[in-house]
Formats: structure tokens, sequence, C-alpha cells
């Protein structure tokens, strides 16, 4: 094949990529960091199946892409089931479209894999990690201790977390307004400890305004965003993990969704209100933090009952 004629269908697949990406942001809501791993779950699906068009895509380069991942062992089985997922979606979009008689990814099954539960930390280790950042003088500090405090407070994704507005807290009425995945809003009550730590780096919150110029975002940075950014984020709380005298790998923005969630359930929180306030389209979702409690109520069962305690005391 000619150079001039790959570069025609190169340029032809890119538009339909464009195309797809563009559906998917408009019709789905996807989000830009969404958006980007779909770019490059499909650009990679080309790069393992090069075909001059992809209405002669078939059953046959598409089992031959599931090998590809499965022969590379570099992705986790969730890797794998979101580009299955992806490259789902783009064949489904050119059907619907009509650029493809037939759509040959629609039985493209992902491989099983079993839900681990989710990791979380205990609640005195939170409670550490957000007084050593509160009681510090150090405004960096002040600034991750009161995104940990509304973070732990609220549940929230730490992608929600660092793209808030300013004015997203209605300090009177003790809530947050929050836009989560696919633009939902979602009404989150606020503790009133996290509510505090957020006042109190208002104090210090002009110290990162990017030359002095007004932002409209609640933790604004230089970056090219306005705010602090994901990664910045994690590298923060990894080091204030170390401060407190915590195994960084246990600790991670994630981690401390779990553990809002973790936290709600054994208190009596009913399942309903946690999977709103996570904001989770499936109460599914949020069934797997039911595990954990679960886990933790055996473990009090096995230690904690009197019979548990007479067994232990004949064994001794």
């Amino acid at each position: 094949m000619s150079n001039s004629l790959w570069k025609i269908i190169s340029a032809m697949i890119e538009r339909l990529v464009t195309e797809f990406l563009e559906m998917m942001t408009a019709e789905k809501g996807a989000s830009p960091n969404t958006v980007d791993a779909y770019r490059r779950d499909v650009e990679q699906f080309f790069e393992i199946c090069p075909v001059k068009d992809v209405a002669a895509i078939g059953k046959k380069d598409l089992s031959g892409y599931l090998r590809a991942l499965s022969d590379e062992k570099v992705y986790a089985t969730r890797s794998v089931c979101r580009k299955i997922s992806t490259i789902r979606e783009f064949f489904k979009f050119l059907y619907t479209e009509k650029l493809i008689a037939d759509n040959p990814a629609m039985y493209l099954l992902p491989p099983r894999r079993e839900k681990p539960l989710p990791k979380f930390l205990a609640e005195d280790e939170v409670r550490r990690m957000i007084a050593l950042a509160s009681e510090s003088s150090k405004p960096a500090l002040k600034r991750i201790g009161a995104m940990l405090a509304l973070m732990y407070a609220c549940g929230l994704r730490v992608s929600e977390l660092v793209s808030l507005p300013e004015h997203c807290i209605n300090f009177e009425k003790k809530q947050i307004l929050v836009r989560g995945k696919g633009s939902k809003e979602r009404m989150i009550p606020v503790a009133d400890k996290a509510l505090a730590a957020i006042s109190e780096y208002y104090d210090y919150r002009e110290l990162f305004l990017n030359g002095g110029r007004r932002s409209i975002w609640l933790f604004p940075s230089a970056s090219k965003s306005g705010h602090l950014t994901r990664d910045a984020f994690y590298k923060e709380v990894k080091k204030l993990a170390v401060l407190a005298g915590l195994d960084p790998a246990r600790v991670s923005p994630h981690v401390l969704r779990h553990s809002f969630a973790t936290y709600l359930l054994n208190h009596g929180v009913d399942l309903r209100a946690v999977q709103k306030m996570l904001g989770h389209a499936d109460i599914s979702t949020t069934e797997i933090y039911t595990h954990i409690t679960s886990e933790k109520l055996m473990e009090e069962v096995r230690t904690r009952h009197p019979l548990a305690r007479i067994s232990a005391l004949r064994e001794s």
C-alpha cells in the first residue's frame, strides 16, 4: 500500500473516531478524561488491527484483537473490560450511523472478573491525616487538609473535588452542590468539621491564585485547567500519609472515598442514601461496600462474642 493511500485511509479513520468521541460527549456526557481514554482505546484497536476499510472488519479481526490484549499480559482485567466496552460502543456508533452493514462487535464479551473489595482506612487514620494538615501553618497543608476533610465528609470523586467551583458550598444550609459523571448534579450534606476546615482554608486561598488573578475554582492553581490537578492532589495526599505515619501505598483519593462509604454503612446509614451521596447510578455499585461491613461484623463476632472468649480461654 502506498504512503499516500495509507494517509487517506488514516484520515478517514481519524474522522470516524472524532465523530464517535463527539457523540459520546454530546449524548452520553462523557468527561474530557473519559473521552481521552476512549480515544486511546480506539487508536490502539486500529494499531492492532490495521485495516483499509472499517466495513471490512469481521469477527476474525476482533478475535485477533482479544488475543493481542491477553497475550500482552500487561493489562489488568478491569482495563481489558474497559477497552472492550469502548470498542463495542464504537462499532455500535458505526452501525447506528449506517457506516457498516453489520456490527461484528455485538457479541464481543469482556473477560469475567471478580470485583475486589474496596480498600479503606480506619476512622482514626483519616482523622490523623486531617488533623495533621489542619494544625499546620503551611498553606499547602492547609489546602490539602481542607480537601481531605471535604472528600471524607462527602465521599467525592477526586475529579469532582479538584474541579469544585468557588461558591459550591452553602454554609448556612451545610450543603455542597456537586457535578458528577455525566454532568449530573447532586446535593450532599457537609459535616461541621469539614465546613470549618474550608472556612480556615479561605484565609489562604488567595496565595494559590495564579498571579493574583481571580479564579472560579475553589482550589485554584497555576495549572492549565486553572485548578489543582488530580495528579498534584494524589502526590500531596501521599506526602501527608508519610507525615502521619501511614504507609503511602495504602492511601489514595479513591481509598478515602471508599472510607467515607464504609464509615456511613458502619454507622447505620441507609444504603440508598449512601448511593445518592456517592453519585452511583446503580445501587449494585454501592452494595459492594456492604461486603466490607459484613466482614467487619463477622470479625467482631469472632473476637468479641462471649462464646469466642470462652474458646480463647480454653485454648490458653
